[in-house]
């Protein structure tokens, strides 16, 4: 560590964080014990698509960063998103009142503070709380993730891979967990043990333990958060009317229970992003700031092709304009590979009581830039609300490292009445488009003939969506075999795997609600089987007969054809709306 005077190691910082564009304000710099306002520490907004960490012990404030963070994002026009697992930053909502100390302190940090509001939208996972409710269908959700949550080991996650497969090229859609309880109970009976053996890694007593994985999951009541209407990850890049970012806050109080689920419903929503986001190259401001809390439970205990996935995620999506910054106590949670990847680093305050503490505080200066400070003392000493920062500069370079004395959020720091989250939800422009859950024909229904489920409640406390009941009429009407497809919307199910397989809008023009067409659409039907029956057969009726002779054996077929157009992500993820 260089020898130099207060006044060197003051003008290294200043020069380090002197930045010519639009910047979000982290606080001012203490240098030898002493705070000096003239030394405004600084991130370049262009650089927050370069990912970052937020780090540090437990009650060090790591969620008020990130809080004050997210406002400056929200008012430099750039949407955020955050998982407030504990409430606490529903308070973006409610301006803040000032108080003598509150004045003190930024007075003494150079901040003109002021109570604001943000505009803020609640989420919450299948509806487990107050906000609008978010959903996502099996097929979308993909068997990575789903493994995840079922704490699968890698030869059961291939297993499953290989039952999506099974469900993707026999246009069997995985809408919600019964869904794909179906096929695998399919699979597993003696209907269906001529598919099983065609799939080659999947054994029965492996397809067994997913079953009773899956049931488990229903068990836990885990149902609720997969479905219709699927959440479009779109909705977390819009601005308010004003042209500020609005804060997307996911509620997840209910969730502490079951972390695997949380973290891993999180990296379905970046996932989801890095499909469908055009590359953008280098921005002036990102198009969304992601806020990934407790971000250790994504990475522990995770398997390869998991962590390779979320490897690749954070690599590239950057290109895509969407900064990542990841919260959680040290460096050493987030493996190599990652943390490599992340340019801009908030490290509050560590612990170091035990022989481990010891480890992880070697370890996290070891990460840290050569600086004017003596990190191991710095960061075991640092207050509360202090932070040592280096972030990447508008050059690409690394800033100085600096103990910062961090903003005052200009929100609450804390939960927003309840009655607002209420209000605000009620108002919100997508509780119209998701508060009532739906339970469309899809596989379950196809593989049982029974009929879809009535329409599901809308978000507590709220009314249902008018006119958002199960959409078709073609509810299948099974035979006692429970094979047929009787009631099947053929012309609509033919013009949907017509545009998969040809790649190109179908040529089938729709019918009209009052049409013949339509008419003899909505009438039950059974589908025609192929001598020696079964599943595939009956799929090969329905769409040889939709679709014309010519594209019979093209539906018999469809593994090997369709297999090519279902293109999964990275996490084995497939959105219906990329389709």
């Amino acid at each position: 560590m260089a020898n130099k005077t207060t006044a060197e190691k003051l003008a290294t910082i200043q020069k380090g964080y002197t930045l010519e564009g639009p910047a979000i304000e982290l606080g001012a710099a203490i240098v030898d014990g002493e705070l000096h306002k003239e030394a405004q520490v600084r991130l370049p907004l262009a650089m927050m698509n370069r990912h970052g960490l937020v780090a540090g012990a437990t009650g060090t404030g790591k969620t008020v960063t990130l809080h004050m963070m997210a406002e400056q994002l929200s008012t430099a026009g750039v949407p955020v998103f955050l998982a407030d697992i504990k409430g606490d930053l529903s308070g973006l909502a409610t301006a803040a009142a000032g108080s003598e100390k509150l004045a003190a302190r930024t007075e003494g940090i150079g901040q003109s503070w002021q109570g604001k509001t943000f505009p803020v939208e609640f989420l919450a996972l299948g509806g487990d709380g107050n906000g609008v409710p978010v959903r996502a269908t099996v097929t979308s959700f993909g068997p990575i993730l789903l493994s995840r949550i079922m704490e699968l080991n890698d030869t059961q996650e291939s297993s499953l891979q290989l039952v999506f497969y099974f469900a993707d090229k026999n246009g069997l859609e995985l809408i919600d967990l019964k869904d794909l309880r179906a096929v695998i109970q399919f699979l597993t009976s003696p209907e269906g043990k001529d598919q099983l053996e065609e799939l080659g890694g999947l054994s029965k007593a492996t397809a067994g333990v997913i079953l009773r994985e899956l049931v488990s999951l229903e068990a836990q009541g885990l149902e609720k958060f997969f479905g219709e209407p699927e959440f479009d990850t779109a909705e977390l890049l819009r601005t308010a009317p004003d042209g500020r970012g609005v804060v997307t806050c996911l509620e997840l109080p209910t969730l502490q229970t079951k972390p695997m689920l949380f973290s891993t419903f999180l990296m379905w929503l970046l996932a989801d992003l890095f499909e469908d986001l055009p590359e953008a190259g280098d921005l002036d401001k990102p198009k969304l700031v992601f806020f990934l809390d407790e971000a250790h439970l994504l990475f522990n205990d995770a398997s390869k092709a998991f962590l390779e996935a979320i490897t690749t995620t954070i690599r590239l999506i950057r290109s895509k304009g969407v900064g990542i910054f990841f919260v959680t106590q040290t460096p050493k949670d987030v493996p190599a590979d990652v943390l490599g990847q992340l340019a801009n680093r908030v490290q509050h305050a560590l612990r170091a009581f035990t022989p481990e503490d010891a480890k992880a505080l070697k370890a996290t200066v070891s990460t840290f830039p050569m600086s004017d400070y003596d990190l191991e003392e710095t960061l075991t000493s640092a207050g509360i609300g202090e932070a040592v920062i280096t972030v990447m500069n508008e050059k690409g370079a690394p800033t100085p490292v600096a103990l910062t004395r961090l903003r005052a959020p200009e929100s609450v720091m804390g939960p927003s009445d309840e009655a607002l989250v209420r209000s605000t939800v009620a108002g919100s422009a997508l509780l119209g488009k998701y508060g009532t859950a739906v339970d469309n024909p899809s596989a379950y229904e196809k593989l049982t003939g029974k009929a879809a489920a009535p329409t599901g409640p809308a978000a507590p406390g709220q009314p249902p969506v008018p006119g958002a009941g199960a959409s078709g009429s073609g509810v299948p009407a099974g035979s006692p075999d429970g094979r047929t497809a009787g009631g099947f919307d053929v012309d609509a199910e033919a013009r949907r795997i017509e545009e998969e397989i040809l790649g190109r809008p179908s040529s089938r023009t729709a019918p009209t609600r009052n049409s013949p067409d339509r008419a003899r659409a909505e009438a039950p039907r059974t589908t025609r089987q192929e001598p020696g029956g079964g599943m595939v057969g009956d799929l090969g009726g329905v769409l040889g007969g939709a679709l014309g002779g010519g594209l019979k054996s093209m539906a018999r077929s469809i593994g090997t054809q369709l297999g090519r157009e279902l293109l999964r992500g990275v996490f084995g993820t497939s959105s219906r709306r990329r389709r």
